[in-house]
């Protein structure tokens, strides 16, 4: 695996790479196992205040229990999902790179706030658009813009940059990275039969998983941050 890249972005993007499904997944149950605590933690922290703000639009609900399409929870949701998300990445390159971890950094997201924010809501609008739009645009970008958080917390992209650097690398090898997404999704359906507390473990290795692929194809540049 790749653990710093001095390649420019338009050698990154010039470049062919193979993709290895079965190393991604490898390497990154190593990352979340290296603090499988914290992991669990910080997703136990979102999952109760994903909670909260859906109880919040709860008490909106309608005399026929219709809530309403965007609430006050579901729009605090959309503001805080990019630093939120971000959390996980931050820390999974952290321990690529071998550095010490704490919990506080899982929020550190919210250090650069408005880049997370605006490329988080840039992935939900151009990707509702593109399923509107026959739904095969929406799939195409749902999978291409898999690494536009990575490239936002690990190199500080510009959120409309990060979206075409990702949609660009992503597509050289886009069924690789579609069949990679459909492995993630039935490991995480999985996790959810042991009353869901399976999800505990599958969702932070499935995000650890991109890390890793992320770490492999693009590179962690070396930092002492």
């Amino acid at each position: 695996m790749t653990s710093g890249s001095g390649s420019s972005h338009e050698e990154l993007l010039e470049r062919h790479y193979e993709f290895r499904l079965g190393a991604y997944l490898s390497r990154g149950w190593e990352i979340f196992k290296a603090n499988i605590g914290l992991f669990i933690a910080y997703l136990l922290v979102v999952g109760i205040i994903y909670a909260v703000l859906a109880g919040i639009d709860g008490a909106f609900a309608g005399d026929d229990n219709t809530v309403p399409r965007l609430g006050p929870g579901g729009a605090i949701q959309l503001i805080v999902n990019g630093p939120l998300s971000a959390g996980f990445f931050l820390v999974a390159f952290k321990i690529i790179k071998q550095q010490r971890i704490e919990f506080g950094d899982f929020f550190r997201g919210f250090n650069r706030f408005l880049p997370f924010f605006l490329t988080s809501l840039l992935i939900s609008a151009l990707t509702v658009i593109g399923f509107v739009l026959l739904v095969i645009p929406g799939i195409y970008l749902s999978v291409g813009y898999l690494f536009a958080i990575p490239l936002v917390a690990e190199r500080q992209f510009e959120p409309w940059q990060a979206l075409e650097f990702s949609r660009k690398l992503i597509t050289q090898q886009w069924f690789a990275f579609f069949g990679f997404l459909i492995v993630l999704t039935l490991i995480n359906i999985a996790g959810i039969i042991p009353c869901g507390l399976g999800l505990l473990f599958t969702i932070p290795w499935s995000v650890c998983a991109i890390a890793a692929a992320y770490e492999d194809i693009v590179g962690i540049v070396s930092t002492s941050d």
